[in-house]
């Protein structure tokens, strides 16, 4: 009986989250996704934790098992918070597939550069939603027309600096060949930019 009252247990939250973040998104302004993800995933919680003492069919539960429960709740929503909304919206892959399909299912290869510039970028305004997401997040600040890291943007960035180099595949498979030239991608850059600020 506690297995049923468990996996009912699940399939409320689940419930809940996705009505929670339907209800979300639809309802209120969305600053950065990740984040609106995270809302919902604590709002669903809070709900869920009111059905886990409210319904009858949890009484037979004791504390510490509906404590692992909420838990485990708020683990699933986090994997939700990730792997759905987070993926879906900064993902290249889906959109390769998406375009792929808006395009008839074929497309050439050589034009798959073309693509990424001229169409991913305008089609998903990557660097308004980029520039919004690391503003909103304290990485960043605008200032006029000059970007600029601020010390949690500077710290964030020598921590994935560090991991890429250290933490990253040093044989990744890029289109039939193994190559480390994803661990250090900054080499491929011009050395003296135009893009500086003074």
């Amino acid at each position: 009986m506690k297995i049923a009252a468990l996996s009912l247990a699940v399939i409320a939250y689940l419930a809940i989250l996705v009505l929670t973040y339907y209800g979300y998104i639809n309802l209120f302004p969305v600053d950065v996704v990740f984040y609106s993800s995270l809302y919902s995933v604590a709002i669903a919680l809070f709900v869920f934790g009111f059905v886990l003492y409210l319904l009858p069919v949890f009484k037979l539960l004791n504390f510490f098992e509906k404590f692992n429960i909420m838990i485990i709740a708020g683990l699933i929503g986090y994997i939700f918070a990730i792997s759905l909304p987070t993926v879906i919206d900064r993902s290249l892959s889906f959109y390769i597939l998406e375009k792929l399909q808006q395009r008839g299912g074929a497309i050439q290869l050589s034009k798959f550069d073309y693509i990424f510039t001229n169409e991913y970028m305008r089609e998903h305004k990557l660097v308004d939603i980029r520039l919004t997401e690391q503003s909103e997040s304290g990485t960043i600040i605008i200032d006029g027309e000059c970007v600029r890291l601020t010390s949690k943007g500077h710290s964030l960035a020598n921590f994935s600096r560090f991991f890429r180099q250290n933490f990253l595949p040093k044989k990744r498979l890029l289109r039939g060949e193994y190559t480390d030239e994803l661990i250090d991608p900054f080499s491929r850059s011009d050395s003296v930019p135009e893009y500086l600020c003074e």
